[in-house]
């Protein structure tokens, strides 16, 4: 039974690490950078939310964390700065899309959790750029401001909605090669194990939310 246990998670690990792998390859060759002058679209979170999806939001917050990491040092030109815009933006949209589905695998829960998470990764990415991006880019934030409505909404919008219409088209086959290759199991996680998950997730999220108001509130305070 130990010899079992241990096998699957060694195979979760190696699954886990070729999804990891296969985000970063997407981050670095299938990118579109130049969006408005400034942004950048790659479909790495459509990899991470489906790694998710299979393992658990604590894990796809792992992935999430790692291929900002790698990114940073590769084709990254932000520095830090760019790594916590990058990592805030995967990771709730990975994170809130999975601990939704999580808790039940159904097909309408994959939909709720993909909009919700669609939803908060667009007011965060507001919220954050209109924090950071005067600091890093030298502009005023009424110039930020400004940018809201025809650019930074619906790249955020199009971004989320484009990469949840490829991870609803490609999960099915995704858990299908890797159960024929016995490298996930037909039955994933317990309810212990997604209890413990989600609870974690929602602590990380609201230190976030927590975080970005007390950044809002320093901004109108007049001491950022």
């Amino acid at each position: 039974m130990t010899n079992t246990k241990n096998n699957n998670r060694l195979k979760s690990l190696l699954s886990i690490a070729m999804l990891t792998a296969l985000a970063v390859a997407a981050d670095m060759f299938l990118r579109i950078p130049g969006i408005g002058g400034f942004l950048t679209y790659e479909p790495k979170d459509v990899i991470l939310t489906i790694g998710a999806f299979i393992f658990g939001p604590i894990a796809g917050l792992i992935m999430s964390l790692l291929v900002c990491l790698i990114e940073m040092i590769t084709v990254s030109t932000t520095g830090p700065i760019g790594l916590l815009m990058n990592f805030l933006a995967s990771g709730v949209f990975v994170g809130v899309s999975s601990v939704i589905y999580w808790r039940r695998k159904t097909l309408p829960r994959a939909i709720i959790g993909l909009i919700a998470g669609s939803l908060s990764m667009l007011l965060i990415m507001l919220l954050w750029n209109y924090i950071m991006t005067p600091l890093y880019m030298g502009v005023p934030r009424e110039a930020v401001l400004e940018l809201f409505v025809p650019l930074l909404i619906p790249f955020n919008l199009l971004k989320a909605g484009l990469n949840s219409a490829l991870i609803l088209f490609l999960y099915k086959g995704v858990v299908t090669a890797l159960r024929k290759s016995r490298l996930i199991p037909a039955r994933e996680s317990n309810d212990g194990e997604k209890r413990k998950a989600n609870t974690i997730l929602m602590v990380s999220i609201s230190a976030v939310l927590v975080i970005t108001l007390i950044l809002v509130m320093l901004i109108f305070a007049g001491k950022l």
